[in-house]
């Protein structure tokens, strides 16, 4: 059968849209995964857990990230995994649950760069929509009846490392913000988190699980898309490999939701990119459009510090819960262009390595990172084989003013690790000292930075005069019919925040426009 809508990836914008699509009873909604398909009952004890590190780093989940997956952060480092999730709910199956939305600024540049109905009170919202907020759904700005419950661990249940970060910061001088996601706030705050009783709350729990047994709604796992089918200009199917059976699933509109890798890597096997990649791998070129071209993660820097048994959390403790929001007043950046953190133990790849064995020291982190970014990557096919990962150049820390400001952040962390709520806990083990020059600064974040990962921008979105721009603003691919790309992909720059909270607001947001 032809549906209504054909929607590839279910993760954080495609199990979004499915839900919302779908709600519409003569709707005919496809929805297609790469990874496994799975209810909320099935889903695994290590997805629950607020501290994320098991899902993403166990091998025994490996079906449920895609591993063999590539990054260089700089141009010095060598290529490493970067975590993407593949499954039901996606990455927000698998992230470190943190809820925080870009600041009303981002959305206001988006809007003045020609992204028409995506200022700050046009997102407003579809952000309210999402959300059912514990402590703050009372306020204008926020929501009390969404799908994503919203939640902040009071202090008395933060770990040892989030207490004594905010405590050096607010000695420093770094303001207190009881909520982070209110406009203006910035300083020291508890971090909002998609979790309810203590357990995560992907968009597979918040919106498939709901939407699940429509007759309207056909949900294919294991699905592995290989690209658009087109008639003349018109998006009319993808080409599917299920079973180990390649079939077309076709549809009035096809929208890509896979994420800023894989649905830029789509594009391109479809024939929609860079005209001379396209064919240095002998794909015919449908549409020339710079997909891939904008890649933008958030740069961070992380000190080990080696944590006295007192301060050590106990196992399947919240790895984070607090953060301090800033802004640098350096290099031309906005307000809180930069983040610092605090991790009691290890929630996600940055650093995992050092958590050691059974009686080997224990690390909790301080971190760093540039919040608002100007240095820009890519992603790049390495084949047009539908089963070979793109390649992955984030090419962090390029731009002078990232490198500027995260000299300045290393410094400012390195101040609060001299604080005595610190120093009470554990030592700060690492290389970087406050002595060290600039020129070694830089030196150190460039062979030494991590990504967030928060990929966006591999599509970005804007005026079509823009030779920059891949997606018009309601999201339609330049030059082609049918085809539209909905997810992080599409964020002209990254957001000041976390990114999954900001990718369900462009899903609704783009539900919101489709249903109208």
């Amino acid at each position: 059968m032809d549906y209504d809508y054909v929607i590839v990836g279910a993760g954080s914008a495609g199990a979004v849209l499915a839900a919302r699509l779908s709600a519409r009873a003569h709707t005919q909604v496809a929805l297609i995964e790469a990874g496994p398909d799975f209810t909320s009952a099935q889903t695994p004890s290590a997805m629950r857990s607020p501290n994320p590190h098991e899902i993403i780093a166990g091998a025994s989940y490996a079906a449920h990230r895609w591993d063999d997956l590539k990054s260089r952060r700089t141009r010095v480092q060598d290529y490493r995994t970067y975590w993407r999730g593949r499954g039901m709910g996606g990455s927000s199956s698998i992230n470190g649950q943190i809820a925080i939305r870009g600041v009303p600024e981002d959305f206001d540049d988006w809007a003045a760069d020609g992204c028409v109905g995506w200022s700050f009170a046009d997102v407003l919202p579809a952000f309210r929509r999402l959300e059912t907020d514990d402590r703050f759904g009372d306020r204008d700005y926020h929501g009390d009846s969404g799908p994503i419950p919203i939640y902040r661990a009071p202090v008395s249940k933060w770990g040892a490392v989030d207490q004594a970060l905010a405590e050096a910061a607010l000695d420093e001088g770094y303001p207190w913000a009881p909520d982070h996601n209110a406009p203006g706030a910035t300083g020291v705050s508890p971090y909002a988190i998609n979790n309810r009783d203590g357990d995560r709350v992907s968009t597979n729990d918040a919106y498939l699980e709901p939407s699940r047994g429509r007759n309207n709604l056909a949900i294919f796992g294991e699905a592995h898309v290989d690209k658009v089918i087109f008639e003349g200009l018109r998006a009319v199917g993808v080409r599917v490999r299920q079973g180990g059976v390649w079939r077309e699933i076709r549809g009035g509109m096809v929208i890509l939701s896979a994420g800023a890798i894989h649905s830029p890597a789509i594009l391109m096997r479809s024939g929609v990119g860079p005209a001379s990649l396209l064919k240095s791998l002998d794909i015919p070129i449908k549409m020339a459009l710079p997909v891939g071209e904008a890649f933008q993660d958030h740069p961070a820097i992380f000190l080990p510090v080696q944590l006295e048994p007192f301060a050590r959390p106990p196992t399947g403790f919240r790895h984070t819960n607090a953060c301090v929001r800033y802004s640098s007043g350096l290099a031309d950046a906005g307000p809180n262009d930069m983040m610092m953190v605090a991790m009691n133990r290890f929630g996600d790849s940055l650093g995992h390595h050092l958590a050691g064995a059974s009686g080997e020291p224990v690390f909790g982190l301080l971190g760093v990172w540039v919040n608002q970014c100007f240095s820009r990557g890519a992603v790049r096919l390495a084949s047009a084989d539908p089963f070979t990962q793109p390649i992955v150049e984030e090419t962090m820390l390029d731009h002078p003013s990232d490198i500027e400001r995260m000299r300045d952040g290393v410094r400012r962390l390195l101040r609060l690790a001299r604080h005595a709520s610190l120093t009470e806990i554990g030592v700060v083990a690492n290389d970087l000292n406050e002595d060290m020059t600039d020129a070694e600064i830089d030196a150190y974040a460039l062979a030494n930075a991590g990504d967030t990962q928060h990929a966006t921008s591999t599509c970005p979105m804007g005026d079509p005069r823009n030779p920059m721009t891949v997606v018009d603003s309601d999201c339609r691919v330049l030059g082609l019919e049918g085809l539209r790309v909905i997810d992080a992909s599409i964020m002209p720059s990254v957001v000041r925040a976390n990114t999954h909270l900001t990718t369900v607001m462009i899903a609704e947001h783009m539900a919101e426009r489709l249903l109208a």
